[in-house]
């Protein structure tokens, strides 16, 4: 006879991280930490595994969002699962949405690590989902083969990227690294005066500080800083997490900017990443090349600068729960995104 799932509550770090870094296309996203990060801010969590046995088979993670355009459940980067298995699939997803109607959400936002094909668009469609009116988490992403040596990367830079970070060996740029969530303050004060010049909101010092704590506890998060003459250029607030190095957040002085203090500290970082034996370093979120009012498309020129490959995944998909009341998230995010050029 055969061993029916079972879909219960994970309380296991240990095990659910070891699940979830068994799976290559995984990232921080659905991490342990991550969720934990988002408890100290007293958000409210779901972790969920699906078990085969004693066998973990699917994991899950995901806040419960309490927005004014509508309550839901986000899970960004996953589930993580075989999906090919179709029964497993459909419990999943079952399950998704009894945890989004017990906290009294109106939506599951969905966004996997799928790439974005037809079968993709085909599978969610026939599990219920329709394609969200905007983004969960990045959808487009340039990423780097660690696989290559540290030699070969540079060669494929362009040759702007290529000049800055020789200039920077030449000048004799200082790379510090942190793991000590005090020295966010720092960043924090700096991204101040980076969202200035770039008219964008920054995140709160809390934000930054308690997520860095919950990764860097368990040497998951590095705090990078380029210094010249002892005068911060730029810092890299870097992740990582199972076979991915991510390039999470990041900001710059006015001279950095001008003497492009950002570069290095990418080529430390991926050295750093092949002696934990990761094999995958993402740059995270880019727009289309021909994409250009699009608020992004300056740092996404600076991403493709490393060479590389881009990566599409699927958009984030809805579950609706509520239909009415979706009806108002749909014309706030659309309106919302036309606004912010996203």
């Amino acid at each position: 006879m055969a061993e029916k799932y079972e879909i219960t509550n994970a309380v296991s770090r240990s095990e659910w991280d070891k699940f979830v870094t068994s799976h290559p296309e995984a990232n921080f996203l659905q991490s342990w930490d991550f969720y934990e990060f988002h408890k100290s801010r007293g958000n409210t969590i779901v972790r969920r595994i699906a078990l085969k046995g004693k066998k973990i088979v699917a994991a899950y993670a995901g806040v419960v969002e309490n927005a004014k355009r509508g309550r839901h459940l986000a899970i960004a980067g996953g589930p993580i699962l075989d999906w090919s298995d179709k029964k497993l699939v459909k419990m999943i997803f079952s399950d998704m949405k009894k945890q989004g109607e017990e906290n009294h959400c109106v939506f599951v936002r969905v966004r996997p690590q799928l790439e974005r094909t037809e079968e993709s668009f085909k599978l969610f469609a026939g599990l219920g989902l329709k394609k969200a009116p905007t983004f969960l988490s990045v959808e487009y992403a340039a990423i780097l083969d660690l696989n290559k040596s540290e030699e070969e990367i540079i060669k494929g830079m362009h040759r702007r990227i290529r000049y800055a970070v020789n200039n920077a060996r030449n000048k004799g740029f200082v790379i510090e690294k942190s793991q000590d969530p005090k020295d966010i303050h720092e960043f924090y004060q700096i991204e101040l005066q980076t969202a200035k010049r770039q008219e964008f909101v920054a995140f709160s010092e809390d934000f930054l500080t308690k997520q860095f704590a919950a990764f860097a506890e368990h040497n998951e998060a590095v705090l990078y800083t380029a210094k010249y003459e002892g005068q911060i250029l730029a810092q890299n607030f870097m992740i990582f997490y199972g076979n991915e190095a991510s390039y999470h957040y990041a900001v710059s002085t006015e001279l950095g900017t001008k003497m492009s203090g950002s570069p290095i500290l990418h080529v430390e970082a991926m050295r750093d990443a092949r002696k934990r034996g990761i094999k995958r370093y993402n740059l995270w979120g880019i727009v289309g090349e021909n994409e250009k009012n699009h608020r992004f498309y300056g740092v996404s020129f600076f991403k493709r600068g490393f060479g590389g490959d881009e990566l599409k995944y699927l958009p984030a998909h809805d579950l609706i729960i509520s239909t009415l009341k979706y009806q108002k998230t749909k014309v706030i995010e659309t309106v919302r995104k036309k606004i912010r050029h996203t």
